[in-house]
């Protein structure tokens, strides 16, 4: 019988923690502050940041929006940034991307306080991750994973783990997490050849190539515990994972919806963080 893994249980967990840590903090007077910070009006954008404030409301969090014009240049966005990093109040700083194409998003990445960086945008808090060490900020999707896999019981020594994707916000910041944990990882990507022959040996199996149902029957096995990040639409338009998540759930060991895994989770990690941050 498949275990589903479900986000929403974890993300509540997450959740309930954090609560009590805000409570925690503001008996001694501190006010945990997020300020997001959305440059131009994308739609996605704006449904994301009202997505942030929704939930920090219920955590007891504040969320305010810093909205800048479309326009900015790179050393007007960098002003605004350094001015967040001086304001004692601001816990934490998401920025949200991809920022228009004129800006230079590593100046602005390293500009973050690494103390206030919640998103894991400073190579500082990233060169930690690949160092071993997780005191700072981890990417928030990698985390995710781990929460989700830690929640449900699946221990990691020893396992042969394989991830889809090779990119610096999942595949390479997940593997150094795996790696800590004593898992055997192997990086793949949309080149590797024989990709078949590499997942159906894995324990687990980290997918996120934004392939619409990519992962049949013919790269997983029974024993199979599979984690779903990719996000694309299918043939019909309808959301999708990288799993062929109808075939595959009475199938494999274990696996992660989408939507409803590790997307749901994501947001929570965040909001960890900004407490996270307030103890730094």
């Amino acid at each position: 019988m498949t275990e589903v893994l479900r986000g929403k249980n974890v993300s509540d967990k997450i959740k309930e923690d954090i609560v009590k840590d805000v409570e925690a903090l503001k008996k001694e007077g501190i006010e945990p502050l997020l300020k997001i910070v959305r440059v131009g009006a994308k739609p996605n954008d704006i449904s994301y940041e009202k997505s942030l404030i929704k939930n920090s409301e219920k955590l007891g969090i504040i969320a305010e929006v810093l909205e800048l014009p479309e326009d900015i240049t790179t050393e007007g966005l960098k002003l605004e940034i350094e001015s967040l990093n001086r304001n004692d109040k601001v816990s934490g700083i998401i920025i949200f991307r991809p920022l228009p194409s004129h800006i230079d998003a590593d100046v602005i990445s390293s500009t973050i306080s690494p103390k206030k960086d919640v998103d894991c945008m400073n190579p500082l808090n990233l060169a930690k991750v690949f160092d071993g060490d997780f005191s700072g900020f981890s990417p928030g999707t990698p985390e995710a994973c781990m929460e989700m896999l830690d929640f449900y019981g699946v221990d990691l020594e020893g396992k042969n783990v394989v991830i889809i994707n090779r990119t610096m916000v999942l595949g390479k910041p997940l593997a150094m997490m795996m790696l800590s944990k004593n898992a055997t990882v192997t990086v793949c990507h949309s080149r590797t050849k024989d990709l078949p022959s590499i997942t159906r040996e894995a324990d687990v199996v980290v997918t996120a190539l934004g392939r619409a149902k990519m992962f049949t029957k013919d790269y997983v096995g029974e024993h199979s515990i599979c984690i779903d990040v990719g996000v694309s639409e299918d043939s019909e338009g309808k959301l999708s994972g990288d799993l062929d998540y109808a075939n595959l759930e009475d199938y494999v060991k274990m696996i992660t919806p989408v939507p409803g895994g590790v997307g749901a989770v994501t947001t929570a990690v965040l909001f960890k963080n900004v407490v996270k941050a307030c103890k730094l």
